[in-house]
């Protein structure tokens, strides 16, 4: 059995991952977090995990770590956590556009994952979304372009967004955009952007997206308009989804709630677009927790460890 950590346990991402981790029969788990948490205790399947400090000094004697923390934090220590013999699965930004660290949705481009030097990136929870959708269609058909409006809930930007919407009294309830801006780019749009040519490797895809924040705990949506190089009628689009892994064809009206607790991406309202030659309309939802971040990083560790076994010697994962 593995021996795998938690980074961030305590966090939105960190208590699903280990929710996750228990549910698949995993037993030789470690629960990390900040100073503030250390020494608490997380629920983990029937019993519970203290919480150790993050550090150096604590991130040992471990085969592979999912990291669940901010920027600042995944760049600081996934880097000593490898010298320290783990695998990292990393759900920040810090590594995801970095060339030579694979990017991964295990839908889409899993293969990419065996190609780590010890880190593997998680990539943003809407990015996970769009490309699970956008991968069978364009296999089917190829793509000439994406457009997308996305509806992100507040459990999106972390615990604290969260307390804050249920604190907020219903009638100061609204959108909101969230995001550092860069011009007239939100970072969210540009991730968007950036993440989706890497992970489907096609680096002059024309793309453009509009994010905002809707007071929702839990579930993204995403209103996503594409265009294919190929003829692709709306049955037939319906036709390729349906088949696909991750993705599940749902009512026309499928909202968050609809998504939360479970591991596919719900799409729904598939139409043509009249105003392109081969354009496509679709809406869809996904749990932002689950298969935005924690599964999905499950789905790249229990892709290492069907090829490869787990050795404890102080090197990364390797075939022996």
């Amino acid at each position: 059995m593995p021996r795998l950590g938690v980074v961030g346990a305590t966090g939105a991402v960190g208590t699903v991952e280990l929710e996750l981790l228990a549910e698949r029969g995993y037993t030789d788990v470690r629960a990390f977090a900040s100073e503030r948490s250390a020494g608490t205790r997380v629920s983990f399947g029937s019993g519970e995990l203290e919480v150790e400090l993050a550090s150096p000094e604590t991130l040992t004697d471990l085969d592979l770590l999912f990291f669940s923390v901010g920027t600042a934090a995944s760049a600081e220590l996934v880097p000593v956590a490898v010298e320290n013999g783990a695998v990292c699965v990393d759900k920040s930004s810090a590594f995801r556009l970095t060339e030579g660290i694979p990017l991964v949705v295990p839908e889409v481009n899993g293969a990419r994952a065996g190609e780590h030097d010890g880190i593997v990136a998680n990539p943003n929870c809407s990015t996970i979304q769009l490309v699970c959708v956008l991968e069978p269609l364009r296999r089917a058909a190829e793509l000439r372009s994406v457009r997308l409006a996305t509806y992100q809930s507040a459990s999106g930007a972390g615990d604290a967004s969260m307390r804050r919407l249920l604190q907020t009294a219903p009638a100061d309830l609204s959108v909101t955009m969230d995001w550092p801006l860069d011009g007239e780019e939100f970072e969210e749009e540009a991730k968007l952007r950036d993440e989706t040519r890497k992970i489907m490797e096609l680096p002059g895809l024309p793309f453009m997206a509009n994010c905002v924040r809707v007071p929702v705990l839990v579930g993204h949506c995403q209103a996503i308009w594409l265009e294919t190089e190929e003829p692709l009628s709306a049955e037939d689009a319906r036709d390729v989804l349906a088949g696909a892994p991750g993705v599940r064809l749902a009512e026309a009206t499928s909202a968050p709630r609809d998504a939360v607790g479970d591991d596919d991406v719900l799409v729904g309202r598939v139409r043509r677009d009249p105003t392109l030659g081969n354009g496509l309309v679709l809406f869809t939802a996904c749990d932002n927790l689950r298969k935005g971040a924690a599964l999905n990083a499950i789905q790249i560790a229990e892709l290492l460890l069907e090829d490869e076994r787990v050795v404890a010697d102080n090197r990364h994962l390797r075939a022996v």
